[in-house]
């Protein structure tokens, strides 16, 4: 700890030093969904690992069925050991003339006096996120020669495309993977001064319904008031699906459901998150969920079901007087707590079956689930990460939930048995996925500084 007031002001000195090469990345175009970037993202992993080497880290970009996973090694005997993760692929750029300068053309810009942001395709997702994890400990080398921890360093190229190699990647490697925590930064702050740990990841089901009733679409003037329609089959049960209070109906929904600890509703409650800021964003005002609840919770611990799409009959201009022989529908549940989701599967067809007539018949597209992630609140590593966070921004850090879902956390707890820390200073502007991506600068640069001090805060020798 001794070391961690220089270290600090290394970072400092550097700052020109890490745009630059945050900068270079950013060029490197890694679009992993398409083909036609498949050399750039090779590109980008051999620059990582370049990078690593000259840092001292022991690194090799590891080669998958798709883009390679640079993982990079140093060791520190006695002390604790970390497993950081990341990735170097970014979305696709289109629509391309939404752009206000190339997106692989990353520069400073000043949307308002007094701050500055990166833009860049990748500066927030992923690539300016990992690299306040690389400076940190670039610093911490520099300055000292060595890290306070053991580090593993893993970034894969392959996020954007849903992870394809990184589970069987981790399964085949976990013995050299092994470390006392995992740390990810690809998540956000709760606001633009405000830093944030993210402790619990909501799971997910995602199913495809499809109602069948005719053999063929049937002409509404012979058939209407006789045959089947199965859009009204179908909205009936998603109407179904949802009481008046906003509670989803499904028996045994809310089986593994637990209520927040009353230390964290009440600092959830200072958090003061209204509907105006929240929902105001998007042009809404009411919040459709559980009546009973804080509006954070409804985004961040509690379980939801959304219906994500739903089509049929005819949808082209002018009129067509049909009964659809079909209708479809998405629906999607995210899932906290304890929540099975195959038990969340089986209520949803069961209350499909039960909601159509018999010469109806309902078929599913089943999609991989994944269950909700929670760390311990009591967890010591995320105890550390809180006061290092508190001490760098000069106020609380804000210990919160995520309605998404992260699903290598759920691969590092089953396959290598461990927590993973999710300290990100992402922002919800920054326009990720989107034209005109952008970082702030001082995410970039405290989040740099945040991590140094983390570092120092898990270097506790171990007894």
């Amino acid at each position: 700890m001794s070391a961690l007031p220089a270290v600090l002001a290394r970072l400092d000195a550097d700052r020109e030093g890490a745009i630059q090469r945050l900068f270079e990345w950013v060029r490197i175009p890694s679009i992993s969904t398409d083909s036609a970037w498949k050399a750039d993202c090779a590109r980008a992993a051999d620059w990582l690992v370049a990078d690593l080497t000259a840092l001292g880290f022991k690194t090799a970009a590891r080669p998958t069925p798709g883009h390679p996973i640079v993982v990079g090694h140093r060791q520190k005997k006695g002390a604790p050991h970390v497993l950081f993760y990341g990735h170097y692929d970014v979305q696709p750029v289109d629509p391309l003339a939404l752009w206000e300068t190339p997106p692989f053309e990353p520069r400073l810009a000043e949307p308002e006096p007094g701050r500055t942001v990166i833009m860049g395709r990748g500066a927030a997702d992923d690539k300016g996120q990992v690299m306040t994890f690389i400076e940190a400990c670039r610093s911490w080398l520099a300055e000292t020669g060595d890290l306070p921890v053991g580090v593993t360093i893993m970034v894969e190229g392959e996020e954007e495309s849903g992870s394809p190699n990184l589970p069987p990647f981790i399964e085949a490697n976990a013995q050299e993977l092994a470390a006392d925590v995992a740390l990810v930064c690809d998540t956000g702050m709760w606001d633009r001064g405000t830093p944030a740990i993210t402790a619990s990841l909501r799971g997910l089901v995602y199913v495809e319904v499809k109602i069948i009733a005719a053999d063929r679409d049937l002409h509404s003037g012979l058939f209407g008031g006789a045959a089947a329609n199965p859009i009204r089959v179908l909205s009936k049960v998603i109407a179904g699906l949802h009481d008046d209070n906003g509670k989803v109906t499904l028996p045994g929904f809310y089986d593994g459901v637990h209520d927040l600890p009353a230390q964290i509703k009440a600092a959830w409650a200072g958090l003061d998150l209204t509907a105006e800021d929240f929902l105001g964003q998007v042009d809404l005002a009411v919040p459709s969920g559980e009546r009973d609840r804080l509006l954070i919770e409804m985004i961040q611990s509690r379980p939801t079901c959304d219906v994500n799409g739903i089509w049929g009959g005819y949808q082209g201009e002018g009129t067509k007087t049909v009964i659809a022989s079909e209708a479809s529908a998405k629906v999607s549940f995210r899932l906290v707590g304890d929540q099975d989701p195959k038990a969340i599967m089986a209520a949803f067809e069961a209350h499909v079956r039960a909601r159509i007539p018999t010469d109806c018949k309902a078929e599913f597209i089943r999609y991989k689930g994944s269950r909700a992630i929670s760390l311990d609140w009591d967890m010591p590593a995320l105890a550390k990460a809180e006061s290092a966070l508190t001490e760098e921004w000069g106020k609380p850090a804000a210990i919160i939930g995520s309605g998404g879902s992260i699903p290598v956390v759920g691969d590092f707890k089953r396959t290598l048995g461990i927590d993973t820390l999710l300290v990100g200073f992402g922002l919800d502007d920054d326009r990720v996925h989107s034209p005109n991506e952008k970082y702030e600068l001082t995410s970039f640069q405290k989040g740099a500084r945040s991590w140094a001090r983390i570092l120092a805060a898990l270097g506790t020798p171990r007894p």
